[in-house]
């Protein structure tokens, strides 16, 4: 379980204990992670930043410290020390000089480790103006706790978690602190159109912007097919925080210049608050608990991510099976009335009244001693039939092949319902095979797997 990984994972930071099949937290003020957020935050949204202006020493200053994070966390830096710099003429003629910091984390697969999810963050924002008050200049410091130094923060954080479970990565990851991004997205535009020679080998995009307040965690996809289906994955995962996902945009952002290589993109924000861009969006305003529990959730989606066997699409029309028919599902528990499998809206029935009766250990697999959990995806239509039964991400052709088979036998369902309607409903179920230590004598286990 990808849930419980991530639990195992963040013990590292003193996340959280898991003990006798409980997860017990600490008070999450006093967690490891949380100080690093605050640390971070604290210092890029400090005055002497100057609200980070595009090309300004603020600008510079942020991202020194964001190469000098990257680097204390053992990721590697890709970008010169100073880092990728890019110049903007603007229409008064001079030049605005401003630069990306980009680390790197490879991935474990031979096939994959050249394919890349970049997840990325923008440095800038609005930087300082000077207003007259009661007759005198009086200085006013955008400091941009919330735009963007949570997503920094979110970024550096992110990176340690990665680099420090890279063998669970099969793709590589990139890190990027995108500069000038309120100069229409010039570091995001920079880092696709001219230094990072491989953009077509982008498979997939998140984009980090004001996650630190508001009062939802949103998940915005432009309605890509791939990116809601791992959002709706997810949404079955014992996570402590899962996105809303919304159809529009919340807030502009640098996921729009990978949008425009057609790249999958998906933009984690809080949306705008009512310090948005104005000179009382300071670390006061920042929620640490939320953003620790939002950072678990979005580590787990980049490792999906980073695990898809199958190649991301851009353009689901193209794709039999997977165009604009399949964004009116809706995913398992989100229905007001969930699926029911033999009179049970749990999935753990169907996989033991179902799945681990009827399932096969395939002999060859016995042979090699291939075993592993096989992640599939499937809907419960309208009238309780299961279909588009697919494997999101699996082990080896044998088991999944055998998981996509028992699946799509499966009997009808009672179909889920929402406002008391019949709805398309999606889920995702780990079939488990697993070879006993001392024979080959093939198991089944869904003792903690099923949900």
């Amino acid at each position: 379980m990808l849930a419980l990984l991530g639990f195992f994972f963040f013990s590292t930071f003193s996340y959280g204990q898991y003990r006798d099949g409980q997860i017990t937290y600490r008070d999450l003020y006093d967690s490891d992670l949380v100080t690093s957020l605050k640390a971070h935050v604290s210092y890029l949204a400090s005055r002497q930043m100057e609200g980070r202006a595009a090309g300004s020493e603020g600008e510079k200053a942020a991202a020194l410290y964001v190469e000098k994070i990257f680097k204390a966390y053992g990721v590697d830096v890709l970008s010169p020390e100073e880092g990728e710099l890019f110049g903007i003429r603007r229409e008064s003629g001079d030049t605005l000089t401003s630069r990306n910091v980009v680390a790197f984390v490879q991935g474990s697969d031979t096939r994959l480790r050249n394919r890349y999810v970049v997840v990325g963050a923008r440095l800038d924002n609005l930087g300082k103006t000077t207003m007259t008050v009661d007759g005198r200049p009086v200085e006013q410091v955008y400091a941009g706790a919330n735009g963007n130094a949570s997503g920094l923060a979110m970024l550096l954080e992110l990176a340690r978690t990665v680099k420090n479970n890279a063998g669970m990565f099969r793709r590589s990851v990139l890190f990027v602190a995108f500069g000038a991004s309120a100069e229409t997205f010039a570091g995001s535009w920079y880092f696709l159109n001219r230094s990072f020679t491989d953009a077509d080998k982008i498979d997939a995009m998140v984009n980090l912007d004001m996650l630190g307040a508001g009062d939802q965690f949103y998940a915005y996809t432009s309605s890509n097919p791939d990116m809601n289906r791992v959002v709706r994955e997810l949404s079955a995962e014992l996570l402590p925080v899962q996105p809303e996902l919304v159809a529009y945009e919340l807030y502009p952002s640098d996921h729009r210049a990978f949008y425009a290589k057609e790249i999958p993109s998906i933009h984690f924000t809080r949306g705008k608050y009512s310090e948005h861009n104005t000179w009382k969006d300071t670390e006061a305003i920042i929620d640490y608990p939320m953003m620790e529990r939002e950072l678990e959730y979005i580590y787990n989606f980049i490792e999906r991510l980073a695990n898809v066997s199958e190649d991301f699409v851009f353009d689901a029309d193209a794709v039999p099976g997977r165009g604009k028919d399949y964004d009116d599902v809706v995913a398992f528990y989100d229905c007001d009335q969930r699926p029911m499998f033999l009179n049970s809206a749990e999935p753990r029935q169907f996989l033991e009244k179902w799945v681990y009766q009827y399932v096969k250990y395939p002999k060859e697999a016995v042979r090699d001693g291939i075993q592993g959990r096989v992640m599939v995806d499937f809907i419960i239509e309208k009238n309780g039939k299961v279909s588009d039964v697919r494997v999101v991400r699996g082990v080896d052709p044998l088991l999944d092949a055998e998981a996509i088979r028992v699946v799509s036998a499966s009997p009808k369902w009672r179909p889920g319902r929402v406002k008391g309607e019949k709805v398309r409903t999606s889920i995702t179920i780990p079939v488990e095979f697993r070879l006993e230590k001392k024979s080959s004598k093939p198991s089944f286990g869904f003792k903690r797997h099923a949900r």
